[in-house]
């Protein structure tokens, strides 16, 4: 669609817009990276190189939603019983996805000024001047010396206030090959899939995308979930998953493992990453079970739409396709199982250190106090993390999908989490309230 001349998709869009723009902009509750389709699967890692100052050109500011009022060190929550474990090596990654110079791009998500965050990342990649990664006192005081917090509030100026619920990054069988209990695939990004960004024709729509296909000379929807099961013309599979209840909470997380366990390759592991997605709006399969009276809303947990499904095995397609939603993946070779998969800052993101956010509230790259309490309990949840990965149903001020990790554990955590939360945010001192670009 790229190439398409402006002409013809000035003609295309009116025809469009109307159609595809709430499938734009209808959440679903995916974390998978927003980044624009064809950008680098993310940064290399290797020794943090900060760029000079002069090598980063200074770009026009984005505006933020989110409003913010200078505190304490003191104001946050238990700041000083947080033990810093890992945060060294995700400041580290941070800044490799922070001190990019900006393309000025605005159909990407919204990241930390690359310029107020030259100074911070140059001293952390100073050996002379960067604290033992395992001495997390001295690591608290770097903090200290070179950020200040800033709260989070909301348009009313009150402390602002969101859902934290939780992700992870989950672990299913497959097979190179359809074949026996392998049937339910995990597709490529198909040939047809279009989108469009928008604000590149309407100036008043940036930020805004659409996915489509061509039909003749028009650009309709794509094909739904359901829909493109029974077109018998499927994009290129890259596994093929044995259940298809893994197969689609493994859509929802964004990214995962598959250990193939028959066929080619046999008894590896292999990661697959968000790459796109066809555009529908998600549909709550937990709402689907609660309208048609299997269970009530506030049990539509992950673990017990398993136990439904297994209870109704007849009907889990009829549940799956109610979701018209489909995620599309790109292959990635794991290099060191206990890296996760790269967020929407394109840098991996670390087991409860990393969250996704709304970025129009708060900048991909921003170290992030969040109090909040732990899964379905009262007990308190107060860590710092990196705003480093985004998702569609993450939305307003405060909101963020905490990453708990790889594997079973992590999911059991994750699929439980749905709590209260506040955020302060750490930044630059002498740089002024939080900025994007």
């Amino acid at each position: 669609m790229m190439n398409l001349p402006c002409r013809r998709l000035r003609i295309l869009l009116p025809l469009v817009v109307a159609a595809l723009l709430a499938a734009c902009s209808t959440p679903k509750p995916s974390t998978a990276p927003e980044s624009a389709p064809g950008a680098a699967p993310g940064i290399a890692d290797g020794p943090l190189v900060v760029p000079a100052l002069s090598a980063l050109p200074e770009t026009p500011a984005r505006p933020l939603s989110g409003k913010f009022v200078q505190a304490a060190w003191s104001d946050l929550p238990a700041w000083s019983k947080d033990d810093l474990r890992g945060v060294w090596t995700a400041l580290l990654r941070d800044c490799r996805g922070v001190v990019r110079p900006s393309t000025g791009n605005l159909s990407v998500p919204a990241r930390a000024a690359p310029r107020v965050w030259q100074p911070v990342c140059a001293a952390a990649a100073d050996p002379s001047r960067a604290p033992a990664a395992d001495n997390t006192e001295a690591v608290r005081a770097f903090l200290q010396n070179w950020l200040a917090p800033w709260r989070l509030v909301a348009a009313d100026g009150k402390p602002a206030t969101g859902t934290v619920t939780g992700y992870y990054e989950p672990l299913v069988r497959g097979s190179r090959n359809r074949g026996g209990n392998y049937q339910w695939p995990l597709y490529t990004v198909p040939a047809d899939l279009l989108t469009i960004d928008l604000g590149k024709v309407y100036p008043e729509l940036t930020g805004k995308r659409v996915r489509g296909k061509l039909d003749g000379n028009r650009v309709v929807p794509y094909d739904s979930r359901a829909t493109l099961e029974s077109s018998g013309r499927q994009p290129a599979a890259i596994v093929w998953v044995d259940d298809p209840v893994d197969n689609f909470f493994l859509q929802v997380q964004g990214s995962g493992r598959v250990l193939l366990t028959d066929g080619p390759g046999a008894g590896t592991t292999l990661r697959v990453a968000y790459a796109d997605h066809n555009g529908h709006p998600y549909v709550s399969i937990g709402k689907w079970l609660a309208d048609k009276g299997e269970m009530p809303i506030a049990q539509t947990s992950m673990q017990n739409i398993r136990e439904w499904a297994k209870r109704n095995p007849k009907r889990v397609p009829e549940m799956l396709n109610a979701n018209p939603a489909l995620v599309f993946f790109r292959e990635e070779t794991i290099v060191d199982p206990e890296i996760g998969p790269r967020g929407a800052l394109g840098v991996p993101l670390m087991a409860q250190r990393s969250i996704a956010v709304d970025t129009a509230y708060v900048p991909l790259g921003a170290p992030v106090y969040l109090s909040t309490t732990m899964p379905a309990s009262a007990q308190p949840l107060n860590r710092l993390v990196f705003a480093q990965d985004t998702g569609t149903a993450i939305r307003g001020a405060a909101r963020a999908d905490y990453y708990w990790g790889f594997g079973d554990e992590a999911g059991a955590m994750a699929g439980r989490m749905k709590q209260n939360g506040a955020m302060w945010i750490l930044w630059p001192k002498q740089a002024g309230a939080p900025s994007a670009r």
